[in-house]
């Protein structure tokens, strides 16, 4: 049985509802609110075939910045996504990368909340 690497992240975030505003606004997605053990949870949609994944505020969560870096789905293309990410008070760390043939591209990104994010997408 085939399992995946990955089966669960989460996003640090100081201010959750920002964080969440951002992550919506970069995706063009809603996150589901949850509360959960003392945290406020941000929670990507995911179906059976992706792993899912949320943002998380409230005591015990790392700081933001200290967090291992995860690749978010950016879609069919990244140009839309990184098009978006100033205005939504990230920064742009290392632009659009040609990954080996058929593999896609990625990029990183400064989240509002100072987390290194990964994008990925097949253009």
């Amino acid at each position: 049985m085939h399992r995946d690497a990955i089966t669960w992240f989460e996003i640090p975030a100081q201010d959750i509802e920002r964080a969440t505003r951002f992550y919506e606004g970069l995706l063009g997605t809603t996150l589901r609110r949850e509360a959960m053990l003392g945290s406020q949870l941000a929670v990507f949609p995911a179906g059976d075939d992706r792993v899912a994944g949320c943002l998380q505020s409230g005591d015990g969560v790392p700081a933001p910045g200290s967090s291992t870096v995860v690749y978010l789905d950016a879609g069919p293309s990244l140009d839309g996504v990184l098009a978006r990410v100033h205005g939504l008070g990230g920064k742009l760390l290392t632009p659009k990368t040609a990954l080996p043939p058929g593999m896609g591209f990625f990029a990183h990104i400064e989240d509002s909340e100072g987390n290194r994010v990964g994008l990925h997408a097949a253009a």
